[in-house]
């Protein structure tokens, strides 16, 4: 079974519209993904990207809130834009849900109030309510939040996306193959078939 390294920051619309559509690739074509959070600031200075957040070019944005809707419209998905990009507490409660085979379903649970219903993504009473959600142990679960391990587990994974070449988000990647955004899943799609065609075979 093929295994595909998924880089997302929850900040990341495309992030969001992508992932609506992965796990039904998966299951099409009998791949595995593995989950991995990165900061997503952080990934784009690493490779020396210094342009300015596309929130603070008002001409870009206005395309780009276009181009989510058309996106959104086209997989038939709600997509609001959040009250805020704080993205970090809800990456760091993906390795939470790693450690309980529950990946795939935090994803989309925690993504549903943010890009879906345009929630503060940064709000503890959001954060708890995704972990309730999700039938957790609240207290348990804010607690893990600001543990050494969430912290170190989410700074190994930022500094192996950095090894990698990861400069945003979404990344796929079939070993070291990369495909960067939700406008590449149709050529991340070929590749999967002809590796299922060719009888599993990378």
């Amino acid at each position: 079974m093929p295994i595909l390294d998924f880089y997302f920051d929850f900040m990341s619309p495309f992030a969001y519209l992508a992932h609506t559509q992965l796990p039904a690739l998966a299951d099409r074509y009998d791949f595995k993904i593995n989950y991995h959070a990165i900061d997503l600031p952080a990934a784009k200075l690493a490779v020396g990207n210094t342009a300015p957040p596309n929130v603070s070019m008002p001409v870009k944005l206005r395309y780009l809130m276009t181009d989510l809707q058309r996106w959104a419209r086209r997989y038939d998905v709600p997509l609001v834009f959040p009250k805020t990009l704080k993205s970090e507490r809800l990456n760091l409660g993906l390795y939470f849900a790693i450690n309980r085979g529950r990946a795939e379903d935090y994803l989309r649970t925690a993504w549903l109030p943010t890009w879906g219903q345009g929630g503060d993504m940064g709000n503890e009473e959001l954060i708890a309510d995704v972990a309730h959600s999700m039938n957790w142990d609240v207290s348990e679960f804010l607690r893990f939040l600001d543990s050494p391990e969430a912290h170190d587990r989410y700074a190994t994974d930022n500094q192996e996306a950095h090894r990698r070449g990861v400069f945003g988000a979404p990344t796929m990647m079939l070993g070291e193959e990369m495909w960067w955004g939700n406008d590449r899943l149709v050529f991340l799609e070929e590749r999967l078939a002809a590796i299922k065609n060719d009888g599993g075979r990378q």
